[in-house]
């Protein structure tokens, strides 16, 4: 079993982050927020040990928020070295860049009434670890002020800073609560997003896609009309973002993101020779499902074929998950084979329950049954 993330979050980040603030600010009373910071540390999960050290620094720094802000951007030291801007941004390695996670809790709990002091702040924090958590409540409080921040961090030349841009934006971004405001109306984020589309990380064009993704599940139509914007004339590296962008409308059958990815219109495909075995299996085993797609027409056939498991939850109604298989080409006439094979391993993520699954095949979002199997106990 991995071992949990907080064990490498240990005792040694409060009094590497105290020793780093003492350096730049001699004052600083280290024993005392040492004693306050590692009180029931070892109780707490990763996000939450986090978070009590950004208290224990509100404890102990200075009173003025204008003054601590900038003693821990000092005690940072010089940003780290940058990547390549066509790369994944590497630096640090693993949990390294966490040490600053508590920065960045600290200004968005202490910073909310000085804008100018902690944006400041989150442009240093951020190149060193993120602010896409801290930046959020800024533009709750203050969204002209910060959308204008965030056009001009835009032409950043620090890619980190140009990532936050869209990722601090991100309506259903993980781990955080939702912008509603973006949610309800994206033109915003969506201006910001033209800006970026043809930025020359792929750091930063994998949180624009992300960040459509996030979009097209309030806006669905919108998605598609931005996604058929963008493929005119587009570089490999924008299709890549929209092909990445489209994916959670692909896997719910969207007819029309599968038609901006070249899946669109009638066919004469069909699924013959549909096999669930075994049909009966017990919660921890596995069930492999196959079938043959045939193209019965006289031209070739350009499909997306993938299929959806019917999980049966605890309230004993079912939920589908689509399970991605692949893209074909076929002749007219052609036929080709798929086959899966599927764990039903209990998950910490997934809980599986006693009863009927069926199965269903996807072909560009039309549906055919394929059978059902029975889980039991």
């Amino acid at each position: 079993m991995a071992e949990p993330l907080k064990n490498q979050y240990g005792p040694d980040i409060p009094r590497r982050i105290a020793a780093m603030i003492k350096d730049v600010h001699p004052t600083f009373p280290e024993k005392a927020f040492l004693k306050t910071a590692l009180r029931g540390y070892e109780e707490l999960e990763l996000m939450d040990r986090g978070r009590h050290i950004a208290k224990a620094l509100g404890e102990h720094l200075p009173e003025s928020f204008s003054a601590a802000a900038k003693i821990i951007v000092r005690s940072m030291g010089t940003k780290v070295e940058q990547a390549p801007p066509t790369e994944e941004p590497t630096e640090g390695g693993g949990m390294a860049p966490f040490l600053f996670m508590p920065h960045a809790m600290f200004v968005a709990s202490h910073g909310l009434d000085h804008f100018e002091e902690s944006m400041a702040a989150q442009y240093e924090i951020t190149q060193r670890f993120t602010a896409e958590f801290s930046i959020r409540p800024f533009i709750e409080r203050y969204p002209s002020e910060s959308l204008t921040r965030l056009q001009q961090w835009a032409d950043d030349d620090n890619h980190h800073v140009r990532r936050l841009v869209s990722e601090g934006t991100r309506p259903r971004l993980p781990w955080a609560g939702r912008l509603r405001d973006f949610q309800r109306d994206p033109s915003p984020v969506i201006a910001l997003l033209e800006r970026l589309k043809d930025d020359p990380s792929l750091y930063v064009r994998r949180s624009v896609a992300n960040n459509l993704n996030d979009i097209g599940k309030d806006h669905p139509r919108l998605l598609t009309d931005i996604a058929e914007r963008w493929m005119k004339d587009a570089s490999p590296e924008r299709e890549w973002i929209v092909r990445h962008a489209l994916r959670s409308a692909v896997k719910r059958g969207d007819k029309a993101a599968l038609a901006v990815l070249g899946f669109g219109g009638k066919s004469n495909v069909v699924i013959n020779n549909a096999k669930i075995t075994p049909k009966k299996i017990p919660i921890g085993g596995s069930v492999m499902i196959a079938f043959d797609v045939v193209n019965n027409g006289k031209k070739p056939a350009r499909v997306m074929v993938d299929f959806a498991l019917h999980f049966v939850k605890a309230n004993r109604e079912a939920k589908p998950k689509v399970f991605k298989l692949k893209a074909l080409e076929l002749g007219a006439g052609e036929a080709v084979s798929i086959a899966k094979k599927i764990s039903l391993v209990p998950l910490t993520t997934r809980k599986h329950y006693a009863g009927r699954h069926a199965v269903t095949a996807l072909v560009n979002g039309e549906t055919h049954p394929l059978g059902a199997f029975t889980l039991s106990e």
